[in-house]
């Protein structure tokens, strides 16, 4: 190892490697390192082999499944907003031109034991089953508000006082029943409780404005979903990051972080130091310096059908909001299948995933399960989730969060564009970049 970088990132998940392309395009030189042989950390996409050996070792997978190549299963499958700001991430470094995306076939919402398609626009509201004939018109006039809501033009603000609003008023102005106000905030804004509701409103309606047009880009759904699953975005960072002139340790163990002053100042590794001005990282390389917020329960289920009542969708999202099955967190379900180059042809990998709650983790996703049909396999694990004790400015140690149960990467994308402001001082300008022509480099 070269001794002297400015920067060390430990772990290869998504978050280490985006945070490691964006610095290594900004100059700073950086060394990144990763326990595992392969990228993406817990987030990692495993072929078969791999996928039975994590959760059933020494069995192996049925013959019936097939050959590895076809399969790229996703530890935590995770949805991409069309417009949101992994997306904007993507365009910013130019990674799109290593990646193949396309789109997700269906969003939709549990009430009341049925799912139903989200509205996220005024002609969608007035089609939805879920809303009576006059809230069907109040929830179109709501969502027209949204669509041509600008924080900085006080003429698209409907004569409401937005920065001096909670949501809860908002909702109020446009008489919106609490069913409608659930589907709003759990399905379109994407909030994992209802706490939203007495905060200011102009985030939520962001929010919803980034639903719809992300929606609008795509018709089907707001979301897209890498070809070949989610293990190739930190692959492609990582190339990012090498042609900039990082470099890459995969196999390599972390002895210790080294300190000084109780400053981080490198990373010990096989009896070498490297030094470092700052080290960044995943909550499993500093033990000590992260707090335990909560776990996580996921289970990937394969399936040889779509999901019944998505008019056949080759890959859908469900949200399951905590009300309708008396919990306090939302239950979410992702489906991807062959369609997306995960699976063998015929074959559907669908993911149940939420905040545990009880002694018994597993029952908690049964609302999910019964939505899937028959299962042929289930891969069920329960995670810790860590967030960093302190922002990293005083210690030099940069540490990310851990995933959170959503299917979706907009807390992700936060949680990047919040350790790139940490690290640099500055907010992160997300413009598309135009491609330098560099040749492309490996990692």
């Amino acid at each position: 190892m070269d001794d002297t970088y400015d920067v060390i990132v430990l772990g290869t998940g998504l978050k280490e490697c985006v945070i490691s392309g964006l610095l290594s395009v900004d100059g700073l030189k950086v060394l990144h390192l990763d326990r595992n042989g392969y990228y993406g950390g817990d987030s990692a996409s495993l072929n078969l082999t791999q996928l039975w050996e994590k959760f059933y070792p020494g069995q192996k997978a049925p013959e019936s499944l097939g050959h590895n190549r076809y399969w790229n299963v996703d530890l935590i499958p995770k949805f991409i907003m069309a417009c949101g700001l992994l997306v904007k991430i993507l365009l910013h470094t130019d990674v799109t031109r290593y990646l193949e995306f396309k789109s997700v076939e269906g969003s939709f919402v549990f009430r009341e034991g049925k799912i139903h398609k989200v509205p996220a626009t005024d002609a969608e509201a007035l089609k939805s089953p879920l809303m009576g004939l006059f809230e069907k018109r109040r929830c179109r006039n709501f969502f027209a508000f949204v669509q041509e809501f600008d924080e900085a033009n006080p003429k698209t603000h409907a004569g409401l006082d937005v920065k001096n609003l909670k949501m809860a008023d908002v909702f109020k102005h446009y008489g919106l029943e609490p069913e409608t106000q659930e589907f709003i905030g759990h399905a379109v804004a994407l909030y994992t409780n209802d706490a939203y509701l007495e905060q200011p409103a102009i985030p939520t309606l962001k929010k919803v404005k980034l639903y719809a047009d992300s929606l609008a880009r795509y018709s089907k759904s707001p979301y897209i979903y890498p070809l070949y699953g989610l293990g190739e975005l930190p692959q492609a960072f990582a190339r990012l990051a090498a042609i900039y002139g990082g470099t890459y340790m995969l196999n390599k163990p972390v002895d210790e972080i080294v300190y000084e002053n109780g400053v981080a100042v490198g990373v010990k590794s096989e009896g070498e130091v490297a030094r470092a001005k700052l080290v960044v990282g995943d909550p499993s390389y500093f033990p000590t310096k992260v707090r335990k917020v909560g776990q996580t329960v996921r289970c990937i289920c394969v399936l040889n059908h779509p999901v019944p009542d998505t008019n056949g969708a080759l890959s859908t999202q469900i949200i399951i909001p905590q009300k309708q099955v008396g919990r306090k967190n939302d239950i979410y379900v992702g489906v991807i299948s062959y369609d997306h180059k995960v699976a063998l042809d015929g074959k559907y990998i669908a993911i149940v995933s939420s905040t545990v709650e009880t002694e018994n983790p597993a029952a908690e996703l049964e609302p999910g399960f019964k939505l899937l049909g028959p299962i042929e396999h289930k891969f069920l694990s329960v995670t810790d989730m860590f967030e960093p004790i302190s922002n990293g400015t005083e210690d030099k140690c940069f540490i990310s969060t851990s995933f959170d149960p959503s299917s979706h990467f907009e807390l992700t994308g936060a949680d990047i564009m919040d350790i790139y402001k940490r690290i640099t001082g500055k907010e992160l300008e997300l413009k598309p970049k135009v491609n330098s022509g560099e040749e492309e480099g490996s990692a």
